[in-house]
C-alpha cells in the first residue's frame, strides 16, 4: 500500500499563498488517484479537489480559481497551490489516494497522511 505525507502547511495571512505537497512511497504513484480534503475544528472532512491518474482536475466550488492541483509522477508528488488564501480556509489539510478515478467523499480513500496545518489570519 502506498504511503502518504504531507508537508507545506503553516501560517499565512489572507491573500497569501502557500503550496502543499503529498510525497508518496511504497507503492505504484501512477496507479492511484489522489485527493486533498480539509477539517476544520468542529467540522467535518471535506473534499477539497482531486486529481486522476490520467491528469484530470476537479475541485470545491469553494476553491475553485484559488487553488490549482498537480502532480509529479516521477516525483510521486502531489501539489496543492493556494492562492488568495481567506481565514476560511484554516484547516487540517489531508491527501488521500484510491485506485481509479477520485471521488468527492473520504469514504473511497483507504490511504491517508497524517495532514499539515493551515492556518490564515485576517
Amino acid at each position: 500500500q502506498v504511503q502518504l505525507v504531507e508537508s507545506g502547511g503553516g501560517l499565512v495571512q489572507a491573500g497569501g499563498s502557500l503550496r502543499l505537497s503529498c510525497a508518496a512511497s511504497g507503492g505504484t504513484f501512477i496507479n492511484y488517484a489522489v485527493g486533498w480534503f480539509r477539517q476544520a475544528p468542529g467540522k467535518e472532512r471535506e473534499f477539497v479537489s482531486g486529481i486522476s491518474t490520467g491528469g484530470g482536475t476537479s475541485y470545491a466550488d469553494s476553491v475553485k480559481g484559488r487553488f490549482t492541483i498537480s502532480r509529479d509522477n516521477p516525483k510521486n508528488t502531489v501539489y496543492l497551490q493556494m492562492n488568495s488564501l481567506k481565514p476560511e480556509d484554516t484547516a487540517v489539510y489531508y491527501c488521500a489516494a484510491r485506485f481509479y478515478g477520485t471521488h468527492t467523499q473520504a469514504a473511497f480513500y483507504r490511504n491517508w497522511g497524517q495532514g499539515t496545518q493551515v492556518t490564515v489570519s485576517s
